[in-house]
Order: C-alpha cells, then sequence, then structure tokens
C-alpha cells in the first residue's frame, strides 16, 4: 500500500484520488458502516461541546455537517473527520461573552480565511514542529480547564453573577455556590459519566456516549427530576440547517475580532494536522498538510455561514473512523449526512436531554483527552518538564494562545541553551 509521501505536497483532495482510483460496492459498505459509528459518537459530543461553549446544541451540529461534510470533501487525509471540537471550547465560549454569536460567527469566518491563507503558503509542514513537550501541555490544559467549565451544569450549581472565564476565579466562584447544589442534577451528570466509563471497559463497542445520554433522559422523564434540560435553556431546534448567510460585521468589528481569530486559526491548525499524523501513524499513509489547511479553511467559512460553531480535525473520531473500518473520505461525508437526517428527523427529542448529561460527557472525554501517562513521563527530564509546566501553567492561568506561544518559546530557548553547550564542550575537548 503506497504511504502518499509521492504526493503529500499536492493541492488535491484525497477524495479525487480515490476516485481516480476507482471506488467500488465493497468500499462503499464499510464506508458505511464507519460512517454510521463515528455519527452516533459525534451526535452527543457535538451538542456537549455546543452546550459548554455557551451557544444552542444545533450549532455544534451545523458545524459537524457543514463542516465536517467539507473536511472529508476537500481535505488531504483519506480519514480525518472535521466536528466541534472540546479543545475550543474555552476560546468559542469567552468570544461570546464578550462579542455574542454573530461575533463568533464573523470569528469563525475570519479563521477560515485565515487557514486557507496558511494552506496556499504552504506553512502546513511547520505546525508539525511544535515541541511534543508543547501539545501535551496544552491538550492536558485544556482538558482542564474544559472539565472545570462543566461543574457548574454537572451540579446545577447557581451562580450569583456571571461565570468567570478563567479557572481559578472560576474554581472560588463554584466553591461559593455550593450550596446550591441540586442532587438530583449532580446524580444524573456523575452517573453520566460513570456509565460511559463502564461501558467503556466492559462493553468497548458499544457507543457508551448515547446510551449514557438515552439512560439520562429516560430516568429524568419517568422520575420527573427537576433537572434543567436542553429545551429548557435554548428552546426548540430548528429541524435542518439554516439558509446561509454573512453575519453582520463592520471595519471596527474586524479590527476586534483579529487577535481572537488568530488563535483559532493557530489551534484549528494545530489541531487538524495533529489529528492528520495520528491517522497517518494508524494507516501508514500521509496527508497532504497544506491541502487539509485549506479544507479546513473552507469548512470553516461555510460553518459560519450556516451558523455553526469553529471546525477542525477531530482526533478521537478521526481514530475511531479508521478503527471502524473506513477507507475512504466518504466515510466522513456519510458521517455529516447521518447527522443532518437525524437533526431533520429528531430534532425535537434533543430538548429533553438533560444538561448534566452533557457536561457527564465532557467530563469523560476531558479524561480521555488528558495524556496523563505522556505527562507524567515528560515531567522525569528537566528540560521537557519546563516547556511542559510553563505550557499547562499558562494555559490554565492565562489562555491557551498564551500557553502554546510562551511554550514554544521556551523550547527553542532550551534548545539553543543545549546547542551553546555541545559546542562549548566540544571545543574543550578537542583545542
Amino acid at each position: 500500500m503506497p504511504d502518499g509521501s509521492a504526493t503529500a505536497h499536492l493541492y488535491q483532495p484525497k477524495l479525487a484520488t480515490i476516485l481516480r482510483e476507482g471506488y467500488g460496492v465493497e468500499a462503499f459498505r464499510k464506508d458505511a458502516l464507519a460512517a454510521i459509528t463515528v455519527a452516533i459518537i459525534a451526535l452527543p459530543l457535538s451538542m456537549a461541546i455546543a452546550v459548554a461553549s455557551g451557544v444552542s446544541p444545533d450549532r455544534g451540529l451545523v458545524a459537524a455537517i457543514v463542516g465536517g461534510f467539507i473536511v472529508s470533501a476537500l481535505g488531504g487525509s483519506r480519514y480525518q473527520i472535521g466536528g466541534p471540537a472540546g479543545a475550543f471550547i474555552v476560546l468559542v465560549s469567552a468570544t461570546v461573552g464578550r462579542f455574542g454569536v454573530p461575533g463568533l460567527l464573523v470569528t469563525v469566518l475570519i479563521s477560515g480565511l485565515m487557514l486557507i491563507v496558511l494552506g496556499a503558503l504552504r506553512l502546513g509542514s511547520l505546525v508539525r514542529h511544535i515541541p511534543h513537550a508543547v501539545t501535551v501541555g496544552f491538550t492536558c490544559g485544556v482538558a482542564l480547564t474544559i472539565a472545570a467549565s462543566q461543574l457548574k451544569d454537572l451540579g446545577g450549581l447557581v451562580l450569583q453573577g456571571a461565570e468567570p472565564g478563567r479557572v481559578m476565579p472560576k474554581l472560588a466562584a463554584l466553591a461559593h455556590a455550593l450550596p446550591t447544589l441540586s442532587p438530583a442534577t449532580a446524580a444524573i451528570g456523575l452517573g453520566s459519566a460513570a456509565l460511559i466509563f463502564v461501558l467503556k471497559r466492559l462493553r468497548p463497542t458499544w457507543p457508551g456516549m448515547v446510551i449514557a445520554v438515552i439512560a439520562a433522559t429516560l430516568w429524568v422523564l419517568i422520575l420527573r427530576l427537576p433537572v434543567e434540560t436542553v429545551a429548557m435553556r435554548f428552546g426548540a431546534l430548528p429541524h435542518g440547517l439554516s439558509r446561509p448567510h454573512i453575519p453582520p460585521m463592520s471595519m471596527g468589528l474586524i479590527l476586534q475580532l483579529l487577535p481572537t481569530a488568530l488563535s483559532f486559526t493557530l489551534l484549528g491548525a494545530i489541531e487538524s494536522l495533529l489529528s492528520a499524523t495520528v491517522a497517518d501513524g494508524m494507516t501508514a499513509r500521509r496527508h497532504r498538510s497544506n491541502m487539509e489547511l485549506v479544507a479546513q479553511g473552507v469548512a470553516n467559512v461555510a460553518s459560519a455561514l450556516f451558523g455553526g460553531v469553529s471546525v477542525t480535525g477531530t482526533i478521537a473520531r478521526t481514530a475511531t473512523n479508521i478503527r471502524a473500518g473506513a477507507r475512504t473520505p466518504i466515510a466522513g461525508m456519510l458521517h455529516a449526512l447521518f447527522l443532518l437526517m437525524f437533526l431533520i428527523l429528531a430534532a425535537s427529542l434533543v430538548g429533553f436531554v438533560p444538561l448534566a448529561a452533557l457536561a457527564g460527557v465532557l467530563l469523560a472525554v476531558c479524561w480521555n483527552m488528558a495524556e496523563k501517562a505522556e505527562f507524567v513521563r515528560l515531567l522525569g527530564h528537566w528540560s521537557s518538564a519546563t516547556v511542559l509546566l510553563v505550557t499547562f501553567g499558562l494555559t490554565i492561568v492565562l489562555d491557551l494562545t498564551t500557553g502554546i506561544i510562551a511554550g514554544s518559546i521556551a523550547a527553542a530557548l532550551l534548545q539553543l541553551v543545549r546547542r551553546h553547550l555541545l559546542v562549548k564542550g566540544s571545543k574543550t575537548e578537542f583545542p
């Protein structure tokens, strides 16, 4: 099987390569089965990520449908699954809090254009040079930040005023609100997370997230528990996609949003190409990094036009796609179509889902997202530990972009020091 390295630089979607090689019934059957599997996972996850980001669940589904379809149709990877990602929750939530949903849509649109430019300038390969300790640090930092953001819905806590954005003030506010804890809500949230972990251990092939959300919803309905649901907070969801439209914008707003859009772009490029690289390792193929960035950019522009949140390559869903037997990008396109069918036929059912159950889903995601063993391993060497802790600490205390930039600078400085010491040592040894 070719690894694709000879064509990795091409601006050509992998779908075009697949169709040129020939696409048969057996490949379609495997792609369709993989698509169903991925869609079952993407359904509760897309809604949970949207809710955690401060927007309605349908905006997460729109990103998975529109963005996911385009990422697979135009992307430089055979297996990449695009959609909303947990790593963006903090950025999206902060953007919505400051600029509202219209501002978010403009940010996603600008970020999409930036990603297209990055791909056109052939900068995709540069993302691969981000130090490993930086990626582990910001991944673990994001996981902890997301987990903290779910505690309010997980326990049904009532805060005095708005929930702080940063982790430490957030935890202080949540601790102050502990007397308002709802036992029923906490039982639903923690029970959902526990059921996901149990099913993953005992029945790893079962769709644990979907089962947990359905079980929690039925439990709340049958026992009439006083637990907040999706419909209580967001109202009824639309049955299908809205007509595309350009969000309102002005030059002043665009200039205000540029730094935020740059953060979206940086994170989107890193997440997408890391995901494609993971897929390469699992399949012995090579993705086309610049084509992938262009596809991610187009997907974000389209998602914004349809009212969706940001889109990126998703490592867990991409890996699931491969393990489920996907053969081509058509699996990712079909997964988006299956999600669209659900939105058209069963959007009203989403209103009954408890928000605590979605918080439980994200807690499980955070636990799996954090590279705990790798974090501990990197602490064993002073240089990697320094980069790791700088990235991790600043991601939690300040924000993701600051953590990535500071971690990368720390890694570069340590590399320069190491080279200086090596040169100095060689001169001493061989005068």
